[in-house]
């Protein structure tokens, strides 16, 4: 059964969303709920699954990797060897931030976080070394207008 989630659950989401790290006494202050219920309603929507992880999101480029890259990828076997394939090259390539089976033209694509143009050729022939793929191409992101992990809830 889906958890229901109320406004007063969406609410907490909200504040959360913007700074997970403020006490639970700021936090039922900013939503007009009491401490404990506070807390009793996000433990709900932690075993419920809606809250999946609290994380630190950490600034790419001082971290010295300023190059954001999409990859669009078209393969040419479309069975489950294939896929099981590159879902593990997927998950063992921890400059992919993201991959995404897609409708349309494309197969999938990746988001992927690199330090500059001579790391992303590193990545791009580990990866087609790893995987068989019919195409392959890049588009680097010149700038970030928006980039957020908030839902619009």
């Amino acid at each position: 059964m889906d958890l229901v989630v109320d406004e007063m659950d969406l609410r907490i989401l909200r504040v959360l969303q913007a700074d997970a790290t403020q006490s639970l006494d700021t936090l039922s202050e900013q939503v007009a709920l009491s401490r404990n219920a506070c807390w009793r309603r996000i433990r709900r929507m932690e075993e419920g699954g809606i809250i999946r992880e609290r994380v630190a999101h950490l600034d790419a480029a001082r971290l010295g990797l300023g190059l954001s890259v999409l990859v669009m990828i078209r393969v040419g076997t479309h069975d489950p060897a294939w896929l099981t394939r590159f879902q593990s090259v997927v998950a063992a390539m921890p400059e992919i931030q993201g991959a995404h089976r897609m409708t349309g033209d494309l197969d999938y694509v990746l988001r992927v976080r690199v330090a500059d143009v001579a790391d992303y050729d590193r990545f791009y022939k580990a990866l087609i070394g790893r995987v068989d793929m019919a195409d392959i191409s890049a588009s680097f992101v010149m700038e970030d207008i928006k980039d957020t992990t908030a839902l619009p809830i």
